[in-house]
């Protein structure tokens, strides 16, 4: 009745795991009785869980990515600390076994479902309030795709308590990925937890592509747009083209182990490499779907606090579209040692170097955006900079790395993980943080604090060269990947200076953390009355913080790039608005139904147990179906109302 499942699937023999449980239950549930106690549940349910506005779901990626962030690095300092004292005669405290389970769930986490989460909340919350539009296309498919990202997120953490997961590493290669190597839920775990948050990963792929393509306010060409839409786009558009390969190749892995087929074993006509070939056909595009949002963060943060317009727009939108098409031509470098010849070697590796000719573009951009400007050292600001001095270092050994004789000397080495782990943290977490500290104010409507925002910027810098430059150091003299035991003992002073710089990181979280904490118990001297704390380039600040659920109550007229700066600087004052009837998406429950069924169905399939797959099915389409009949999605905001939002938002008096 159960299929796999039995008692035996609780480790309670591992009490770090049931530790680990506890603490999460008891978290959940001191919520839980917080929100009881407090009634905000009606509220919660009515205007977030329910929610189609495109900044409520934003915020709602964003809160998962930073939840998923402490689950990920509490792996990471598991990891590095067993790695420290894990030498010559001494053990550690993490078994094998053990170790390889979280060794894998840390990439899986840190690449889906923070790194992912993150970039898609900026891109929710900003694209459509940069292109002075209501709303994205599809709001209800919006809910839709952060629901399945957060379903996914909670099997991998369901595997925590319930079986386990799998011991491949975040690729899953095969044959360890095999049902003759991996005959527990492990592997099972992790391709059914891709498999649904990849589906609402490319659901925001679509919508971002038409959101930008189709919906934009009126005069806004192309060449109009800020550049962090551009690269918005690109991302999207890379979303779409690339995540169908990684499901499509984790679905031949699932037929393999589920129906015995051969596409990736040894016999019956399989081939191994293939799925390494597909894997890196999707998984060399994503650091791109990942980078070059980041890059808009850095672009629009370096252009306001510079006080400056960014230096040649179009070069940088011709570069963000270079890498978006250069990107499909590179993925064999992670692959050099399989054999494929000197000739295909030599062409990838040409095309790694070419791709980080655009990005150099960029990065001269950036810093003649800064040359002679008037430079605020805010915390964005200093993201930004820091990004710029370690990114470029990650940059040069990445094109070291795609050097074929140099790649065969360093190829499963600590020094591909410091050059892997110097352009995400470097580029896509700076820009992720970059952006969480300057679009706050125009999500909740006040600042953050400015002390503990420095000083966790500096903790994370300080923390990353302390954490990672070893490892290029460790990498050089030998040592390789995946290592739960170090056998030679002259190599742990440099773990243990690494394992310093991932405690420094730690105290840059928890400096994150109480920046949140005082800026939310000082929020009365911190609001934002203005709406443009910044003195923003762009349209978002062109509207109140918080903005309304419409954003605009009449949509801006564009004009130029820059349009808000330019509004300022010609001194244009708004005449008397003449407002129109608004049809808005209704709140639909949709989204979480549809992902509570796709998280029944995924932990079905993982145990086998097929009623419950089966019912899991149905009630999806069933309400897939409900929802299709429907036709009470929207509601209407008459002149008038609209009217009387604004004069109350902009706190004015209402006439006589």
């Amino acid at each position: 009745m159960l299929g796999r499942l039995s008692w035996a699937a609780i480790p309670f023999d591992e009490p770090l795991p049931l530790i680990s449980m506890a603490v999460v239950m008891l978290a959940i549930l001191g919520v839980l009785a917080i929100v009881t106690v407090k009634g905000w549940l009606p509220y919660l349910w009515r205007e977030w869980i329910t929610s189609v506005d495109h900044k409520r779901i934003g915020v709602m990626y964003l809160l998962l990515g930073l939840v998923m962030l402490l689950r990920g690095f509490s792996d990471a300092i598991m990891m590095r600390t067993q790695q420290a004292i894990a030498v010559g005669g001494a053990q550690g405290y993490l078994p094998p076994d053990h170790y390889d389970q979280i060794f894998s769930a840390h990439g899986t986490i840190m690449i889906f479902f923070v790194a992912m989460p993150l970039v898609i909340g900026l891109m929710n919350f900003v694209v459509p309030l940069q292109l002075g539009v209501r709303d994205v296309a599809f709001p209800v498919l919006n809910s839709v795709s952060f629901w399945l990202t957060a379903s996914g997120a909670l099997l991998i953490n369901a595997s925590l308590v319930i079986g386990n997961f799998a011991r491949t590493g975040w690729m899953g290669y095969p044959p360890l990925s095999e049902l003759a190597f991996s005959p527990d839920v492990g592997v099972d775990y992790y391709l059914w937890s891709l498999q649904i948050s990849g589906i609402g990963t490319l659901l925001s792929g679509v919508n971002f592509v038409t959101t930008i393509l189709k919906l934009r306010a009126p005069g806004m060409t192309y060449f109009r747009m800020p550049v962090f839409c551009w690269t918005a786009l690109a991302s999207s558009l890379l979303i779409v083209a690339a995540f169908p390969i990684l499901t499509a190749t984790l679905m031949m892995l699932l037929l393999d182990r589920y129906v015995g087929m051969h596409f990736f074993t040894n016999d019956a006509g399989g081939n191994q490499m293939m799925y390494v070939n597909l894997f890196w056909a999707w998984g060399h595009p994503e650091v791109y779907i990942l980078i070059l949002p980041a890059f808009g963060v850095f672009s629009e943060v370096v252009a306001t606090f510079s006080g400056k317009a960014l230096f040649s727009y179009r070069s940088m939108v011709l570069a963000t579209l270079g890498i978006c098409v250069l990107s499909f031509t590179v993925w064999l470098h992670h692959f050099f040692t399989m054999g494929a010849g000197a000739d295909v070697n030599a062409f990838f590796g040409i095309m790694s170097s070419i791709i980080a000719v655009p990005t150099g573009v960029k990065v001269f951009n950036w810093l003649f955006t800064m040359f002679r400007g008037r430079i605020v050292y805010r915390t964005p600001m200093l993201f930004a900079i820091g990004f710029l001095v370690t990114f470029v270092i990650g940059g040069m050994t990445g094109v070291l790395l795609a050097v074929p004789p140099v790649d065969f000397v360093l190829h499963n080495s600590a020094f591909l993980v410091a050059h892997f782990h110097n352009v995400i943290i470097g580029g896509v977490v700076f820009g992720a943080f970059a952006g969480y500290n300057y679009w706050f104010p125009k999500v909740f409507g006040f600042t953050l604090d400015e002390r503990w925002g420095k000083a966790g910027f500096w903790c994370w810098l300080v923390g990353f060269y302390l954490a990672f430059m070893p490892l290029y150091v460790l990498g050089l003299h030998g040592m390789t990947r995946r290592l739960q035991h170090i056998s030679d003992p002259s190599w742990q002073p440099w773990l243990l200076v690494a394992e310093a710089g991932a405690i420094v990181i730690m105290c840059g979280i928890f400096c994150q953390v109480a920046q949140l904490y005082v800026s939310i118990r000082t929020r009365e001297l911190r609001r934002d009355l203005t709406g443009d704390p910044w003195n923003g380039r762009t349209l978002e600040w062109a509207t109140t913080s918080p903005p309304p659920a419409y954003n605009f109550a009449v949509l801006p007229q564009v004009e130029t790039l820059d349009a808000f700066w330019e509004m300022k600087r010609r001194g244009l004052t708004p005449a008397q608005p003449i407002y129109e009837t608004l049809e808005m998406p209704r709140g639909s429950p949709i989204g979480v139904v549809t992902a509570f069924f796709a998280s029944v169905t995924g932990f079905a399939l993982i145990w086998h147990i097929w009623w419950m797959a089966i019912l899991g099915l149905l009630g999806a389409a069933v309400a897939l179906l409900v929802f299709g009949w429907s036709d009470d999605r929207e509601r209407e905001l008459t002149a008038a109302e609209v009217a009387q939002l604004e004069r109350a938002r902009r706190g004015l008096r209402q006439p006589a």
